[in-house]
């Protein structure tokens, strides 16, 4: 069972809920020690007061504001507990909204509310049927690690699950960022999107973390002194510069299609030059009409030998 990280109500209202907060995620990545190259000893960072250059234990460590550059406020641990703050001890629903209204950018880490204790379960279980029957998102806020935060609280697999939010002034405006519109021909939109729809798929679970599993086969080979398996050739990719957008669209959308194992034939669903191909399709339909022409044109000569070649009858 995942240890709690806080411990605390939900405020619903005039509806309170104990709950109990566990991290919704867990961090698989590997992690490496800082040691030193000539004998292996691990290599550690200390804590040094700038003033008497003194190593300083965790206890005899506080919070400091810096008014000046000469001046610094101490702030204690027991006067930020006893700030006058409604969301110290409890997540405070402030609004519902549309689940589907909430920009992911401002979402972050994730973590499971459970109901602490079966006088909770009903009250608990209360706030996650309304939630699923308004198909809406509750608002929240709350003070954890001595700052109040927003979040967001939905349901998923019968538990409520509470996502840490940003401000909306923490995020940046990505205006700035996007470049100048160029001119896209609008059969290249559509190759687009036919790509995207050939690459769409109905569920993410079986998504790996590659790099992972190489440094764990790194580890072990280097653990049983073997040597490391090295790539095979041609299976690193080097970037390279696009020369033809719509040829890139189509070898996409045909290897998307024959990785799902469809048919490729019809992969290339636009020409790259339109224009000359409607001009053929102009010649191809006046085609008959010379066609006609020129049996008219051969029917007449050959009535011209018939009549030339006749004797003329007597009277």
């Amino acid at each position: 069972m995942p240890s709690t990280i806080w411990s605390g109500a939900i405020s619903f209202g005039l509806v309170t809920i104990p709950i109990k907060v566990i991290s919704a995620t867990e961090d698989r990545s590997i992690h490496f020690h800082q040691v030193h190259l000539e004998d292996m000893g691990r290599v550690r960072t200390r804590k040094v007061c700038e003033i008497d250059g003194e190593a300083v234990s965790q206890e005899e460590i506080g919070k400091g504001y810096e008014l000046t550059k000469d001046q610094t406020i101490l702030v204690t641990d027991e006067e930020l507990d006893q700030m006058p703050l409604p969301t110290a001890k409890a997540i405070e629903i402030a609004a519902f909204v549309e689940a589907d209204t909430i920009d992911p950018v401002r979402i972050g880490d994730s973590y499971y509310l459970a109901a602490d204790g079966q006088v909770a379960a009903k009250p608990y279980t209360l706030l996650r049927r309304a939630l699923e029957r308004s198909d809406k998102a509750a608002i929240a806020k709350f003070a954890w690690h001595n700052r109040e935060r927003l979040g967001l609280l939905r349901v998923r697999d019968n538990a409520i699950v509470l996502h840490a939010m940003r401000w909306p002034d923490e995020i940046r405006d990505p205006s700035e960022l996007a470049p100048k519109e160029p001119e896209l021909d609008e059969k290249e939109i559509e190759q687009a999107v036919q790509l995207a729809d050939s690459m769409t798929i109905d569920d993410i679970s079986g998504f790996r973390d590659a790099y992972r599993d190489a440094l764990e086969e790194l580890i072990e080979a280097k653990s049983e002194g073997r040597e490391p398996a090295q790539p095979a050739e041609g299976e690193e990719q080097q970037p390279g510069q696009v020369l033809d957008l719509m040829a890139a669209l189509d070898a996409s959308v045909k290897r998307a299609k024959e990785a799902r194992g469809e048919s490729s034939e019809h992969a290339t669903v636009h020409e790259m030059k339109p224009r000359k191909k409607a001009a053929a399709k102009k010649s191809a339909k006046k085609a008959p009409a010379k066609k006609t022409a020129s049996r008219k044109t051969t029917a007449k000569k050959t009535a011209a030998k018939k009549s030339a070649g006749r004797k003329p009858r007597s009277a």
